[in-house]
């Protein structure tokens, strides 16, 4: 159960992608407002009748972790080191054979039955007493998640209402019913002897301290952990209950790229004629390796002509009969799917060694990468929240520091920034994380009127933020960084090219370079495409539950393969459908969190908040709390965010660069276009990847590195002409 929840969440979290319904809401109370988002806790655990006692008890549960329980964990993983504690667990599985024996003969699955004996004695023995898994290494003979409720299921029990208990947490009737049957088919409990108790302790401590990353993960990246919780439970269970975790069930292959030929585009790496909306036509070579695009005319978006001209950069100016885009490194075998899909190609990011150790992650004794990485607070508003943020600094202290923001709703856990903190780390940089300010714990730290989304208006609180965050490491650590960089992904991308303008005119973070990668060219365009993906879970909606089950066990799947096989996977198991299920549960989460933080859901009665979020697009965010005096309408917001904005800038200065995708699904065409007229050579085209779905390859990689060494040798060479 843990491993199964742990990998949903873990997954979900790094693959941060980005997402009509044309909806203008004037207040979010409206009683008659039509939900036009799916409400996942309804659809996998129904109406939550015991809400306000739950949520009583879940807070509780919290506490009790977070001083009786977690400590214990710690404890137990400090004495004993990971290799250890996997044999336990494994052990453990073992002894669970009777529970899942009895539940697959009542289900009449007696091809799992024979399996699971067959399992239990050559572990039993090879194995050493469970401690290994000679059945599935040897014999390839996987474990079927089997227990007690899902016998219940198969005989026709309902569920039940929702219930958090103590201890216990996420259960319903059925599913306590389904645990008491577990503990009679537990042998261990015949056996009196305080040895075997003792055992069985140990056991059981060992079983639950995985659970300590996932829940330290919920509580810290959502504004309503017990939400995310209940979504995580229902889908776990609704997964189990149908075999979805079952392998052979889905028959998944990583390498084979005609897995779902309905989807498989070999030209979608160059143009998306759909998703783009190109009017004009295009003259595109087949072969990928030396195609050229070209367009005669209209490289700016219609959209945005009018306003353009507000920056003293006429239409004209951007017209080039001779101009032509093509990509500046191209991905050998890429395999390219739909943009959708290879934008979920980011959650392969990884270097080596970033969490590699001999003992468990909340080891005491655990020294990897990540757990090296020191996590603070500040604050900035009085009667406001502290501000949390993370840093690792180089032996010298004065080592060049550089900053990441993340993309839009990620915290200062997120994935992307830990990776890229281990880049920058290894070429001798301090670093500083910091999370989007699209995000509920930067709201909440920020003056009370504050609203995220025109960078215009951002770009104040995030220079302020950043510039008390240095001061007060060098305060603290008695040093000056000097030299830095800023770096940022999607919608932290834009934040650090508006920063960039920003710093032009005051240079108040010694910043000497900022990279840029996968930053929408135009907000408006990029919210409207967001809502466009996340209005297509309607297709089919009356099978909506079954679909986004498939979908998430594709996802535990995928991980598992990622994290245990250690093989090059070629493409990913996902048809466009799942991938926007899949993106539009993340952005939906994140637009939902910051919805919930700043209508100050927490002090309210939230049993139909979300009832309310979900009647609200990106669009409907943006006109109900974006729209003030100086904007009359939703078309006003089009050019104070976007990076035409910063034209000027990104035409006039040389200590940037930008990472771009032809195929990014959040812009189009004519915006690249114009993009790479006011960037030229500072603006990198890869041929593929979606949204940052090329950040795993090692082009991408090698470029990033390549890029952080010149600055830094360019920085040392100009301080010794100094």
């Amino acid at each position: 159960m843990v491993s199964i929840k742990k990998k949903i969440i873990a997954s979900l979290l790094v693959i941060s992608l980005n997402f009509n319904l044309a909806f203008a809401l004037n207040e979010i109370n409206t009683k008659e407002a039509k939900q036009i988002y799916p409400n996942y806790s309804k659809e996998f655990v129904g109406e939550d009748k015991y809400e306000n006692f739950n949520r009583k008890m879940f807070n509780f549960n919290l506490k009790l972790n977070k001083y009786v329980i977690r400590p214990i964990h710690i404890l137990w993983a400090s004495i004993m080191p990971k290799y250890a504690m996997d044999r336990l667990q494994c052990a453990y599985y073992n002894i669970e054979y009777p529970k899942r024996l009895v539940s697959s003969i009542i289900q009449r699955d007696f091809k799992t039955s024979g399996r699971e004996t067959i399992r239990f004695i050559t572990n039993s023995t090879i194995g050493l007493a469970g401690l290994y898994d000679p059945a599935k290494k040897l014999f390839n003979i996987e474990m079927a998640n089997e227990d007690m409720e899902q016998a219940l299921c198969k005989c026709k029990m309902k569920s039940g209402n929702y219930l958090v208990l103590p201890i216990i947490n996420s259960t319903n009737t059925r599913g306590i019913t389904g645990r008491l049957l577990d503990y009679s088919l537990d042998p261990t409990i015949y056996l009196g002897m305080p040895v075997v108790a003792l055992v069985k302790m140990g056991l059981n401590i060992n079983r639950t301290s995985y659970m300590q990353p996932l829940i330290q993960l919920i509580e810290s990246t959502y504004a309503d952990p017990y939400d995310i919780a209940k979504k995580l439970y229902g889908l776990e269970n609704y997964i189990k209950n149908n075999n979805l975790d079952r392998k052979e069930n889905l028959n998944i292959d990583f390498n084979n790229k005609n897995l779902y030929p309905n989807d498989y585009l070999v030209d979608n790496s160059i143009i998306n004629k759909e998703k783009n909306n190109i009017k004009k036509k295009l003259n595109v070579k087949s072969n990928i390796k030396n195609f050229e695009l070209k367009n005669n005319e209209a490289y700016v978006n219609e959209v945005i002509e009018g306003s353009i001209k507000k920056d003293n950069i006429s239409l004209k100016d951007l017209k080039n009969d001779n101009f032509i885009l093509k990509p500046d490194i191209i991905l050998e075998n890429y395999n390219p799917q739909t943009p959708i899909i290879d934008s979920m190609r980011t959650a392969l990011f990884e270097v080596p060694n970033i969490d590699k150790s001999i003992w468990a992650e909340i080891s005491l004794w655990n020294r990897s990468f990540i757990r090296k990485i020191k996590t603070s607070k500040i604050n900035i508003y009085p009667h406001r929240e502290d501000y949390k943020y993370r840093y690792i600094l180089q032996k010298d202290k004065n080592a060049p520091l550089a900053i990441i923001y993340p993309s839009i709703g990620e915290g200062i856990m997120s994935h992307h920034s830990i990776i890229l903190a281990k880049i920058f780390y290894d070429e001798g940089y301090s670093v500083l994380i910091q999370g989007s300010h699209f995000h509920w714990e930067f709201i909440k730290s920020m003056d009370e009127n504050y609203r995220p989304g025109i960078p215009t208006n951002d770009v104040i609180y995030l220079k302020n933020l950043t510039y008390n965050i240095v001061k007060s490491l060098e305060k603290k650590y008695d040093c000056s960084f000097k030299n830095n960089v800023l770096i940022g992904t999607s919608f932290g991308a834009m934040a650090t090219l508006f920063v960039a303008n920003e710093e032009s005119k005051n240079n108040t973070l010694n910043i000497t370079k900022y990279l840029s990668i996968n930053p929408p060219i135009e907000i408006v365009y990029a919210l409207n495409e967001l809502d466009k993906n996340n209005s297509d879970w309607n297709k089919n909606s009356d099978d909506l539950k079954h679909r986004v089950g498939i979908t998430a066990a594709k996802i535990i799947q995928t991980a598992q393969a990622k994290n245990e096989n250690n093989y090059k996977i070629e493409t990913l198991p996902f048809t466009t459908h799942e991938a926007k299920l899949i993106t539009g549960f993340i952005m939906r989460q994140k637009l939902s969190d910051v919805i919930f933080t700043i209508e100050n859901a927490s002090k309210l009665n939230r049993t139909d908040i979300y009832d309310k979020i979900n009647t609200l697009s990106f669009r409907d965010y943006a006109i109900k709390y974006l729209l003030k005096n100086k904007y009359k309408s939703f078309e006003d917001l089009k050019y104070d965010t976007s990076l035409h904005h910063i034209s000027h800038f990104l035409t006039n200065n040389e200590n940037y660069k930008i990472y771009h995708t032809l195929d990014d699904y959040l812009v189009n065409q004519d915006q690249l276009i114009a993009l790479k007229k006011y960037s030229g050579n500072k603006l990198v085209l890869f041929s593929n990847g979606g949204h940052l779905g090329f950040l795993y390859r090692d082009e991408f990689k090698n470029e990033l590195k390549n890029d952080i060494r010149k600055n830094k040798n360019k920085n040392k060479l100009s301080y010794n002409l100094k």
